[in-house]
């Protein structure tokens, strides 16, 4: 009779763990932690979400305290006639105050004396209906040089009728628009991006302002 041989088992390599597979029908094993450490890491998490309550608390009085801005946007209350008035002695001109009534809201009125380009300027900023921007700027002392900043070298393209008068339009087709007015010995010049529609509105009220002023007294040198 002939003996059968057995195949030797191959017998794993220390280290090695076998898998669920490997030992079908043998329960998975699962970690364990410690009740120690299961406690401490419950106690981090913890601590973690008190400090993150902490700091919410700590900071909400701040945010209640400054209330999100309204959609409209701050309005500066400015009396530009009272601030025209103010000018006039300084300006050797009475400045215009234009009255737009609630349709353009001016953002600023001053008088600039002009130290460093040596002209001097009555200065107001309108806001649009549309939400867009007119800066007017008017003087007795305009050079060409000074014309050409103010209308960032603009070309003049033509003519421009409001409030009766007939203003030089400079428009390089790139955003801001100028239109330029002289009349009763000063220079008005009006720019900014807004339509020409609604400068030539904000013109015809400075048209009716110039007409309605009375004249200032020379400035004193």
């Amino acid at each position: 009779m002939s003996e059968k041989q057995e195949t030797p088992v191959a017998e794993p390599m220390p280290g090695s763990e076998a898998t669920a597979q490997d030992r079908p029908g043998q329960p998975v094993v699962k970690p364990v932690i410690a009740a120690k450490a299961a406690k401490r890491a419950n106690a981090s998490v913890i601590g973690m979400v008190i400090a993150l309550l902490v700091c919410v608390l700590a900071f909400l009085p701040i945010v209640l305290m400054n209330p999100t801005p309204k959609s409209d946007g701050y309005r500066p209350d400015i009396d530009v006639a009272a601030i025209a008035a103010n000018a006039k002695d300084v300006a050797g001109f009475t400045p215009v105050a234009p009255d737009t009534g609630e349709t353009f809201r001016p953002n600023y009125a001053r008088w600039e004396s002009g130290t460093g380009s040596g002209v001097p300027t009555w200065e107001l900023g309108f806001l649009t209906p549309k939400e867009s921007f007119v800066g007017l700027v008017q003087t007795r002392k305009a050079n060409p040089t000074w014309l050409l900043q103010q209308t960032g070298n603009a070309p003049v393209t033509g003519k421009r009728n409001a409030g009766g008068k007939d203003w030089e339009l400079r428009d390089s087709g790139k955003g801001n628009r100028s239109m330029v007015l002289e009349y009763k010995g000063t220079t008005i010049i009006l720019s900014g991006p807004a339509s020409l529609d609604e400068m030539s509105t904000l013109a015809a009220a400075v048209v009716k302002s110039a007409d309605t002023v009375s004249p200032a007294p020379t400035a004193t040198p």
